[in-house]
């Protein structure tokens, strides 16, 4: 799991382009297999998957050429409302550059319209925000797959709330969720809907990276 990435940084949720290369350039030397959720079912060995939330700018700008020299593909989860109105001081991707990142190397999905935190809003709210997040996807012409990140990987850990929500999905016809988590996931999954993923940090270093691809979390970083 990723989000933004620049030249240089000094924050958890930003990782460098340098460090990015080099994680890049790992996992095509140790022959992992780079997937799209929609190729989730295709069996293969050391099979990854590599997120990015929220549609940042600096992703349309950076990762194109190193998904390409390197043979990877990436998934990018859209909140539509970052896209519409922004979020922060970030520069968000337009609809027009979701448009036209090539579909060989970027896969898009579901990471909710407003990115409100699932456990502070109704089962109702959660479903028409989905929605809505759909909507405006399919509006702007804008293929995606039916997977969804947890705004913050939150929702609720309890029912019944918690099976409501999955309720939802699976009725809005969404194949997986993920979350945070930081575990190696095993397939066939009886827990579509949650998935974990793997936080990589922008200070981590290549072997925390490496380490964290066998382990998952490290209690110790």
């Amino acid at each position: 799991m990723y989000h933004r990435v620049e030249k240089e940084t000094q924050e958890d949720l930003t990782i460098s382009l340098k460090n990015l290369e080099q994680q890049f350039k790992y996992l095509k030397e140790n022959n992992y297999s780079s997937k799209f959720f929609s190729e989730i079912d295709t069996p293969s060995k050391k099979s990854i998957i590599l997120t990015f939330d929220d549609g940042y700018k600096n992703n349309f700008d950076y990762l194109p050429p190193l998904l390409e020299k390197y043979s990877l593909k990436a998934t990018i989860f859209i909140p539509t409302k970052f896209i519409q109105e922004g979020y922060k001081d970030y520069e968000l991707m337009t609809f027009e550059d979701i448009r036209n990142l090539n579909k060989k190397y970027f896969e898009i999905a579901l990471h909710s319209h407003a990115h409100e935190n699932f456990r502070d809003i109704s089962t109702n709210h959660i479903e028409d925000d989905l929605r809505n997040n759909m909507q405006i996807l399919d509006n702007e012409n804008i293929t995606y797959s039916k997977i969804l990140a947890y705004p913050y990987g939150k929702y609720s850990k309890n029912n019944p709330e918690k099976s409501n929500v999955f309720n939802i999905l699976k009725n809005l016809d969404l194949k997986y969720a993920v979350r945070i988590g930081n575990k190696i996931n095993f397939f066939p999954t009886k827990k579509p809907y949650e998935l974990c993923r793997i936080d990589i940090k922008g200070k981590n270093s290549l072997i925390i990276f490496k380490l964290k691809l066998i382990f998952g979390r490290l209690k110790l970083f």
